[in-house]
């Protein structure tokens, strides 16, 4: 089934306790299109880059079968950059440099061909870019999925609730569901996260697991993938949303035993993302590469013998 993509591409500038790279193809829409594009073969992006941006990077898409219909290229302008540096647990980073450049005034257009998608995925940008998305979409998707951050929470905290209340399923990070809801307690925050509109709910947790959260109170949890070395966890996130929609939009499948499984093929390709460099491990995957890590997965959190 397809699936709608709109996010950032970018050139990301990342420093490790390990290493650092100067200017790489980034952006939540990259990783997200990489990733989905290993369970569905109908992957549509829309996004905005600028004339720097390589076109040699926008054919990797292509040749992945994604369709750039709605990716807009404004010669005279520059793509948007962003440099971190990671301390060394790999789980917390100072920002350096951002540049929105084009990013600044991205006004995502919806092409024809595009109309009719069954599943949407909003990468992280401002809350009434989503929001316009959804507006943009003369028939609604099957399901309609965001990502969003605390930095939005903060500037424009009513702008993010109303686009809030107009999807399926948010996703966010463990100190960003605290700060959504006001709340410590994880099933407390999920919760009330859950009134504010959202079916589903996708709490990650890093290097420590995701939580999903689904009717009826029902709640999994899937492990993080151990790993001996941790190389960038940069786009780990957009991976893992990549790997969680495109299962969705091959399986077609909401029930919330399948959107387990998806949660367990979410984690499978962000445990390659983070093993390289921005999205060169992502990009030279194969299948049976990520069945073995799905099933590796599955085997970690798996108790045969029940308890008496």
């Amino acid at each position: 089934m397809s699936l709608l993509v709109v996010g950032s591409m970018a050139f990301d500038a990342i420093e490790t306790p390990f290493s650092k790279t100067d200017k790489i193809v980034g952006g939540a829409a990259t990783y997200i299109s990489l990733a989905a594009s290993y369970f569905t073969n109908d992957v549509r992006l829309v996004a905005v880059v600028g004339g720097d941006f390589p076109t040699e990077s926008v054919s990797d898409l292509q040749q992945r079968g994604i369709s750039t219909d709605g990716l807009q290229i404004k010669a005279d302008e520059k793509s948007f950059f962003w440099s971190g540096r990671y301390h060394n647990d790999m789980n917390s980073r100072d920002t350096l440099v951002t540049e929105l450049n084009v990013l600044g005034s991205f006004d995502p257009l919806i092409p024809d061909s595009y109309q009719g998608v069954r599943y949407a995925m909003l990468g992280n940008l401002q809350p009434s870019v989503q929001q316009s998305v959804i507006e943009r979409l003369r028939e609604r998707p099957t399901l309609i999925a965001m990502d969003t951050m605390n930095f939005w929470m903060t500037t424009t905290p009513q702008e993010l609730a109303s686009t809030i209340g107009m999807i399926d399923l948010l996703m966010l990070n463990d100190e960003e569901a605290r700060q959504l809801s006001g709340q410590y307690s994880l099933i407390r925050a999920a919760r009330h996260i859950r009134q504010m509109g959202p079916r589903y709910l996708i709490i990650k947790k890093g290097e420590h697991g995701a939580l999903l959260f689904g009717d009826n109170d029902e709640v999994f949890f899937a492990p993080a993938l151990p790993l001996e070395e941790v190389f960038d966890p940069t786009g780990a996130g957009d991976t893992f949303a990549g790997g969680f929609m495109g299962y969705l939009a091959q399986t077609d499948d909401l029930s919330f035993a399948n959107l387990k499984r998806a949660v367990i093929a979410g984690s499978a390709l962000a445990s390659f993302c983070v093993e390289k460099f921005g999205t060169e491990q992502l990009a030279q995957l194969d299948e049976t590469q990520i069945l073995s890590r799905m099933k590796e997965l599955i085997r970690l959190a798996h108790v045969p013998n029940p308890i008496a």
